[in-house]
Parts: C-alpha cells; structure tokens; sequence
C-alpha cells in the first residue's frame, strides 16, 4: 500500500497532540482533592466498568479522526497485476514538407490530408511509441519516440511548408528516421515515410539510406502521394493566388525499391480517401502483440478508511447518548 498524498499524513500529529492533551487532563483529575487517614475502603471497591467506558468517547473520536486523514491521504494497493497486451512498435512518420505538398489534389491540400490522416492513425495506436521527422531540401526531426499522444499530435499539427530550404531530400528524411530508432529495442520498428516528388537533393543517396535501415532491422512503408496526370496548385501572380496544373512527377521505383528492400510496402495514394485506408492496411500489419504480466492494478483504499471513520463516530455518538442516560 502506498499513499498518493503522503505529505498529509503529517496531520496525523492533531490526534497525537489530542491524546497527550486527554492523558493529561486525566492524571491531574487524578490528583488527590479529599484527605483521608487511610485508602482501604476504595482500593477494596476496585474499578467500575463504567470509569473505563467514560474514555470510549474520545477513543471513537480520536480512532475517527486518524482514519479520516488516512482517508484523505489516498491510500492505493497496487499489489495485484494484469496480464496485458502492448504492440511493442516503434513508429517515425517521414513526412515531405516541400511546397509541392501545397498542391490541392487532396482536400485542402496534400500536407493538410497527410496530417489530418496520421492524427487519426496515431489515436487508434495507444501502445505504440512514435515520432516525426520532416523533410524537403534537408530534414530534422519534429518530435522524438514518446508515448505522449497529446505532445505527438499537436507536434503532428504544427508541420508546415517553408520551414527550412525546398526541395526533395528522400535520403536525408529516410537517414534521420532511422536514426531516431536505431537504439530502439521495441520487437519492431517501422518507417511511414510519405512524400510526392522525385529525390533531387541532400547528401545521402536513399538506397544507401535504405540500406541503412535494412541492417538495423527497419521496415519502411513508402507512400507516394499525389493524383495521376497533374494537379492544382496554388501560384501567386499579379492578380492573386489562382490554381496552376503541374505534373505530377513521383519516383515510384525507388520508393518501390526502398521499400522491398526493408521488407516493407509501397503505396500509391491519389486522395484523401485512399491515403486513409493506406494508414488502415499498415495499421493491420504492424500488430506485433506482447503479454505484460508486471502491470499493476491499483485499487483506491480510501473509501474503507472513510467508512470506517464514519463508523466510529456513530458509535461514539450512541455511547456518549448511552453514558449521558445512566445515574
């Protein structure tokens, strides 16, 4: 048993203090007020049950109140366990940031969709650790492996174009990933890393990324993301932002590739809808289950403390209603 609110147990010290004052009051009761020549006829006549069921009162009074602070201190047992069931995933989104994600064959946008979508997959996973790296002409990383889920997503919310240089950096993005979970010892480790364009720049080639990842064990699903043919994007021009088509230019061999290499899978995605059920099929996939029978069960104690104060001063109230009856 342990207490979630221990430093209240100092309040315990009131019905200590309580008692010593009680224990005093009683010896100077004690006290002889009456001289006599001799104490014979009263040692003779002993103790009446009643002198001892006088101090009953403040016993229940005092008993009361100490389990009352013992009550409000929250007492926890967390001495049984459960058997559990955690997923045991490492999962690092790799997330293109480069301003041809602003292009509005998803609903808003490209990125808007991605991340809207990965929100959702990261709701449905509560077991699993994981994080963001972005790229587009390099890459860092947004948010390392947690399990904070509130951090996670609003870190997830926060991406956006035109942070760092434009461009097409797949190498780095992929590299950056498999760095943040090369340590990891999670049963598996995976990379979702998205992206519309064609590498064409960074200093690390992504099959040699690739590689990378193979030896430490990583999967990498590659998504590549955009609609057939062109899409609309948005261009400032003297008269405003108006919708401009422009290729749509994935490098899907070598998403392909990098993906059959890590013993993972490549996807094609060309709207919001089919890019949802991407994150469902990956989600089915990654479901590498582990039993955990360390986790404790902690079972709140405070409502027996409770119950039993309010015991004892009912049945201090029917003494003291007892005692004020008898001659």
């Amino acid at each position: 048993m342990y207490f979630e609110y221990p430093y209240l147990l100092w309040l315990l010290a009131i019905p200590a203090l309580l008692v010593v004052r009680y224990l005093w009051i009683e010896f100077k009761d004690r006290r002889a007020h009456l001289r006599v020549s001799a104490l014979d006829a009263w040692k003779a006549g002993g103790r009446s049950v009643l002198e001892w069921v006088r101090h009953l009162p403040f016993i229940l009074r005092t008993a009361a109140l100490v389990l009352l602070i013992i009550s409000i201190a929250r007492p926890r047992s967390s001495s049984q366990v459960e058997k559990v069931d955690t997923e045991g995933i490492d999962i690092v989104f790799a997330m293109d940031v480069s301003t041809s994600m602003l292009a509005r064959d998803f609903s808003p946008d490209r990125l808007s969709a991605a991340k809207d979508i990965a929100i959702e997959f990261i709701a449905q996973r509560p077991s699993d650790r994981m994080g963001i790296v972005v790229f587009a002409g390099e890459s860092y990383t947004q948010c390392p492996l947690t399990t904070d889920r509130a951090t996670l997503i609003n870190l997830m919310k926060e991406v956006q174009t035109d942070l760092i240089e434009d461009g097409t950096a797949i190498g780095n993005g992929l590299a950056t990933a498999v760095a943040r979970m090369k340590d990891s010892d999670a049963k598996s480790r995976v990379v979702i890393l998205l992206t519309d364009g064609v590498n064409n720049m960074g200093e690390i080639d992504p099959s040699m990324a690739a590689e990378i990842a193979k030896t430490y064990g990583i999967r990498v699903y590659t998504i590549g993301v955009g609609a057939n043919g062109t899409a609309p994007y948005p261009v400032q021009t003297p008269w405003g932002i108006e919708l401009q088509n422009i290729p749509v230019e994935i490098d899907e061999a070598l998403l392909k590739g990098i993906a059959d290499g890590t013993g993972g899978r490549y996807f094609r995605a060309t709207d919001n809808t089919k890019l949802a059920e991407i994150y469902g099929e990956i989600g089915q996939m990654e479901k590498t289950r582990t039993s955990v029978d360390s986790f404790p069960v902690y079972k709140d104690l405070f409502k027996n403390y409770a119950l039993a104060a309010l015991v004892c001063l009912l049945l201090e109230l029917l003494v003291g209603a007892l005692l004020r009856r008898l001659p």
